[in-house]
Parts: C-alpha cells; sequence; structure tokens
C-alpha cells in the first residue's frame, strides 16, 4: 500500500479558513468606498493621491531609525546604489581593495564619513558578528507604495508579488527576499504590525537583493491584497488543508504568493482573500518546512512552469 503525499505545514499554519471561488472562479471583494470620494475601480480609471504605507510602527523599535549593515556584499551593494551612508567603518586593507577604494571615495565627497579601523573595532560596533571588514550605519529604510510596487510591476510581462504574512523572523524574511529577487519577482508587500521590518539582519541575510527589490509595509494587509486583486493578480497562499499539490497548479497571469508566519501560517482573514490555497506535498517523515525554504520551492515551481511553456528561440536548433 503506497503512502499518500504529505503536504506542506509551515510551522503550525492554521488548518481552518477556505479561499473564496466558486465552480473555479474567484469572487473579487467589494473594495470600500474610498473616504475621499473615490470608488473601486479608483485603481484603474481614475487618479488618487498615493497612499503612504511606509510609515514605520512605534513598536518596531530604534534598531530601525539608525540601523547598521555589515558585510562586504551588503555594504558594496549599498555603495554602488548610492544608498545614503551616515557613516563607514572599514579596515585599511579592504578599503584600498579595488572593488571599494573608488566607491569609498565617492561616498565620502557626498557627505558620508570613513573610518578606518582594526578588525577589533568592527567587533565591538557589529556586537561579534561576521563583518568581514566594513560596517555602515544606514538611514532608514524607504518603503514603497503599493501604487508605485503595481504600477512597476504592470510594465513586466506576467509580474510576481510576495506577501509576507507575519513574518517575524528576521532571518527568514531576508532569505525570502534574497530567493524572490534571485528568480525574477517584482517585489513584496509586509504587513507593518506583528510582524519583523527591514532591519540590519534582514539587509545581511538579503545579501544585496534589497538593492534591486522593493517593500511595501502596508497598514492593512487584506486591503492590500483588494487592491491586488483589483488590478489583476491571482492571489496564491500556501497552506495545509483545502488545498492542491504545488505541482498540479497552472500559474499563469500575474500572481502574488502569499506565504505564511513561522508559528501561524496564513491568518484565516488573508486565507479568505486568496484564490488558491497550495501545497508542498512531502515524502519523508519531517512534518513541516521552514517558511523560507517554502516560499523558495513554491518560487522556483512558479518560474518552472513559465519555463516549460515559453517558447525559447535559442534553443529551436
Amino acid at each position: 500500500m503506497i503512502d499518500k503525499p504529505r503536504k506542506i505545514k509551515t510551522n503550525g499554519e492554521h488548518k481552518s479558513g477556505q479561499p473564496l471561488k466558486m465552480n473555479g472562479k474567484r469572487v473579487i471583494p467589494h473594495l470600500s468606498p474610498d473616504p475621499r470620494g473615490k470608488g473601486a475601480n479608483g485603481l484603474r480609471d481614475s487618479p488618487r493621491p498615493h497612499r503612504k504605507f511606509s510609515n514605520s510602527s512605534a513598536s518596531s523599535g530604534q534598531s530601525e531609525d539608525i540601523d547598521l549593515i555589515y558585510g562586504r556584499h551588503p555594504v558594496l551593494s549599498a555603495l554602488e546604489n548610492e544608498r545614503d551612508l551616515n557613516r563607514i567603518w572599514i579596515t585599511s586593507r579592504l578599503r584600498y581593495d579595488p572593488r571599494f577604494h573608488s566607491l569609498i571615495l565617492r561616498a565620502k565627497e557626498n557627505g558620508t564619513i570613513v573610518d578606518e579601523v582594526e578588525p577589533r573595532r568592527l567587533d565591538q560596533i557589529t556586537e561579534q558578528a561576521n563583518h568581514q571588514g566594513v560596517a555602515a550605519q544606514i538611514a532608514p529604510y524607504a518603503y514603497i507604495d503599493l501604487d508605485e510596487l503595481m504600477t512597476k510591476a504592470q510594465s513586466v510581462t506576467d509580474p510576481v508579488i510576495v506577501v509576507a504574512d507575519g513574518i517575524t523572523d528576521p532571518h527568514n524574511l531576508g532569505a525570502i527576499i534574497r530567493t524572490a529577487e534571485a528568480l525574477g519577482a517584482q517585489g513584496m508587500v509586509i504587513p507593518q504590525r506583528r510582524a519583523s521590518g527591514i532591519t540590519s539582519t534582514v539587509m545581511k541575510v538579503a545579501a544585496g537583493a534589497l538593492e534591486n527589490f522593493p517593500v511595501v509595509r502596508a497598514v492593512n494587509l487584506q486591503r492590500a491584497l483588494e487592491e491586488l486583486k483589483a488590478v489583476g493578480f491571482w492571489i496564491y497562499g500556501t497552506a495545509t488543508e483545502a488545498s492542491q499539490p504545488i505541482h498540479t497548479v497552472k500559474f499563469n497571469g500575474p500572481i502574488v504568493l502569499v506565504v505564511g508566519s513561522e508559528g501561524e501560517g496564513i491568518s484565516i482573514l488573508t486565507q479568505r482573500h486568496c484564490d488558491f490555497l497550495v501545497s508542498i506535498p512531502l515524502q519523508g517523515k519531517t512534518p513541516s518546512l521552514n517558511a523560507s525554504v517554502a516560499a523558495g520551492m513554491a518560487l522556483y515551481e512558479i518560474y518552472r512552469h513559465r519555463w516549460i511553456n515559453t517558447i525559447h528561440l535559442d534553443r529551436l536548433r
């Protein structure tokens, strides 16, 4: 007798909640009236002021006001993209490295303070982290508006946006961002409350990916999903119950992939805004996957499906 494949469980996801769908067709919730008098179709039919999603909550902590990045790749990416750096601590050996020297000079011309220090001083600044000889004090991360992200995404054929529903571990969030950017996703949406923001740990784990990967911090995540759905995105959530194996899903058109938190998974309210719930069948005895691993596998499956359904002219010979 062959055991049935078990489905992914992302560290304690809720086992209840259904997406809104009827006979294979999704139901798009009616957007609540805009308090400024705009209708639900304001996204397409008429211009409206940008809604700012980027304000940090009071509970986000001091670390997001003045934050550190460290490690050669994150600092090098910040220098190459001309991020606002208040101060750089760097060893004399690394400062004159060809990869850093000209960029350090340019940053200094733009007002960044550059200190040549011993590795011991960097150990103190980064609290014994793996700094690799360089650290920088960076201005707060610049979140973008959801409207801006949707505009950028719609300029691409079949865009993919990742939604992280309550990821509290900055290592997981950074790993998801790194994978999403590497596979070509257009951006990410995270909730403002009860979730990790973009901190130095996230930047370190993302290994420079945030320099080319925009992030929205939404006050109301469900409202953000409604707006994404209203402009043509299909919402896929990772869950265990009432879901279909991800390798059987045909991913077409603009896609939003919702990844649940480490402890609770996708909330019931978020599940109700999903068009489909998908899962990764497991064959071993391990009952669940890490949230960032599950997100990486789901993203790869989306792009693998699109790859095999694309005609590659360079391979026709």
